[in-house]
């Protein structure tokens, strides 16, 4: 029996997780319709643009979570140090302590990435600039924040890729423990640790 989908929106999450799951081009209409429990014609219905439309739709509800949740605590949070230590926490949330992968990561290595590169380069700037800015009011320079912004992602996508290459969650979880440590120390604290 078809399930009965009243909203666009429900079909959201069991997307992005077919899609995290087989990536883009895996993710065959067969597969879409038989977890979704809808047919062919539903899934026009929701999405007339078809497969493209569903991924845009799903980018648009990540990049709508991570600037309520991330970005904009982090640009515009009164306490910037609170503001990067929650962005741990609610990465951490995300990402599921490890278990779940980057979706525009895995879109930015795949075979699609022209495909979606506006929206992939756009998701990581944002995040860049606005933990940089974060990173500045907490007192770092302006060379320092932005190279320790582009760490910090970095070190977060790389060990997503490794918790979930070694089958290892734990390995995310230490990272972002190393990285409250690192980030909450703050630039004075940090240069004195590295010339002890």
């Amino acid at each position: 029996m078809a399930k009965r989908v009243a909203e666009r929106t429900e079909l959201l999450p069991p997307l992005a997780e077919l899609f995290r799951e087989y990536g883009f081009e895996a993710a065959s209409l067969a597969l879409i319709g038989e977890r979704t429990g809808l047919g062919k014609g539903s899934l026009y219905h929701f999405f007339p643009g078809g497969k493209e439309e569903m991924a845009n739709a799903v980018l648009d509800e990540i990049d709508g979570w991570f600037e309520h949740e991330v970005f904009r605590p982090l640009r515009e949070g009164p306490d910037p140090n609170r503001a990067v230590a929650e962005m741990l926490v609610a990465v951490d949330a995300y990402f599921r302590s490890g278990r779940r992968v980057c979706l525009v990561g895995a879109l930015a290595l795949a075979e699609t990435r022209n495909r979606f590169a506006e929206r992939i380069k756009a998701y990581f700037a944002d995040w860049d600039r606005a933990l940089a800015r974060a990173l500045e009011r907490a007192g770092w320079s302006p060379e320092e924040a932005a190279a320790l912004s582009r760490e910090t992602l970095a070190l977060i996508q790389g060990a997503l890729v490794l918790a979930r290459a070694l089958d290892d969650p734990e390995i995310f979880g230490r990272l972002l423990a190393n990285l409250k440590v690192r980030l909450a120390l703050g630039p004075a604290q940090s240069s004195s640790r590295g010339q002890g």
